[in-house]
């Protein structure tokens, strides 16, 4: 399934309960982890140290941040939509969201989304996605939750 293409309120309400896409699959590598570290001021162990997470931590290496895993959102979400005739998109909010499962250092991950709803707010579309992101060669995805997004088109 290729990138979708959206351009209107009725471009969306078509996919409504449905798959819109899954991204390609991305390497959580630990540089990745080490800079997301320093950009957030959370160098606990487990994602830091790959000596001391083999040899003490429960996963046996290091794990991405929780919060990196969710980072990775608005890139992967670029690969399942391409949203033409936008004014601007904006992130609105996280309805639900459970880490399901550590992602360890080197596994790749990738995001699958389902229009849950859209509603149209006087020319503003709300639109509630159902996401997981997928771990290659994992039964369970590292979260599953209902991302909402903003969209607003040109006039």
């Amino acid at each position: 399934m290729g990138k979708i293409t959206i351009g209107s309120f009725e471009d969306f309400e078509k996919y409504i309960g449905q798959e819109l896409g899954v991204s390609d699959y991305h390497q959580i590598t630990q540089e990745q982890i080490n800079q997301f570290a320093v950009a957030t001021i959370d160098h606990q162990w487990i994602h830091t140290d790959p000596e001391r997470a083999k040899k003490e931590g429960a996963f046996g290496d290091t794990i991405a941040h929780g919060y990196l895993t969710l980072s990775l959102v608005p890139y992967l979400w670029d690969q399942v939509i391409h949203v033409n005739n936008l004014k601007m998109m904006v992130n609105y909010g996280i309805e639900s969201l459970r880490f399901a499962q550590a992602v360890l250092v080197n596994n790749e991950v990738r995001l699958n989304a389902n229009l849950k709803n859209v509603v149209n707010l006087r020319g503003t579309v709300k639109a509630e996605v159902n996401v997981k992101l997928e771990i290659k060669d994992q039964k369970k995805p590292a979260f599953t939750g209902v991302l909402v997004f903003l969209y607003h088109f040109q006039s």
